[in-house]
């Protein structure tokens, strides 16, 4: 169906956010799949009393989202590249969904910092275990990532004692060479700080997805309106 450059405009920008969505999820997907089903790590899904840690609990979370935004994916993929009406329906409907998650877990995020920071840190610290007790390298990766995102250095931050010095940022200055930030304390500190800055991004986060749900229903509704033309058309000839 021809499409003007409004609705053209809007299909690119679903595609380009699509693309973006499903490189996130990919990731969140596949970091929570090797945590869960890593020989190192599935024998904590089957302890009981483990259930309710901080590491199940975040593991869980990054599959179900990994999961939720892939499927999201499919249906706008499909929907945005072949025009079709009852997937774009159904992508807007995740889209919407999503954006009140968004919205809702920023405020209780924001409202319950204290907690969360603990919660963080807890999950910090078993990755922290699991990694010296086992050397997996997708938590060494992690752990990488979040003692670079933080600066801070393992549960000591003292270089000659660290045991996973070898996944810490580079000191800056000379103190650093000696001590760095520990990190649980860090996690807890930064996010009590930055909980406005975590709350923004989820709101953030929140209003990309309106405007992408914007762009589906704009794209929608030019879809609808093609049809409704081709089918007058056709009748009026026949």
């Amino acid at each position: 169906m021809a499409l003007d450059g409004c609705g053209v405009v809007c299909k690119y920008i679903l595609l380009i956010f699509n693309i973006i969505f499903a490189v996130v999820g990919m990731a969140f997907l596949s970091l929570g799949l090797w945590l869960r089903f890593s020989e190192n790590t599935r024998a904590i899904f089957s302890v009981a009393e483990l259930n309710s840690s901080a590491f199940v609990i975040g593991v869980t979370v990054l599959i179900a989202l990994g999961s939720v935004m892939l499927i999201v994916v499919v249906f706008g993929d499909y929907g945005a590249c072949n025009e079709k009406k009852t997937s774009l329906q159904v992508f807007s409907v995740l889209l919407f969904l999503l954006a009140i998650a968004e919205f809702v877990v920023g405020a209780l995020a924001y409202s319950n910092r204290g907690k969360v920071g603990e919660k963080l840190g807890e999950f910090y610290m078993s990755l922290y275990s699991l990694y010296v007790n086992s050397q997996d390298p997708a938590i060494g990766v992690t752990l990488t990532f979040i003692h670079n995102s933080l600066h801070c250095c393992g549960m000591t931050g003292v270089h000659l004692i660290e045991m996973v010095k070898q996944t810490c940022p580079k000191p800056d200055g000379i103190m650093e060479h000696i001590v760095m930030p520990n990190c649980p304390v860090t996690i807890v500190t930064v996010f009590d700080s930055r909980a406005p800055l975590v709350m923004g991004i989820f709101i953030g986060t929140g209003a990309l997805l309106i405007t992408a749900l914007v762009c589906a229903s704009l794209l929608l509704k030019q879809i609808k309106r093609e049809h409704q033309a081709v089918t007058t058309y056709y009748s009026t000839v026949y």
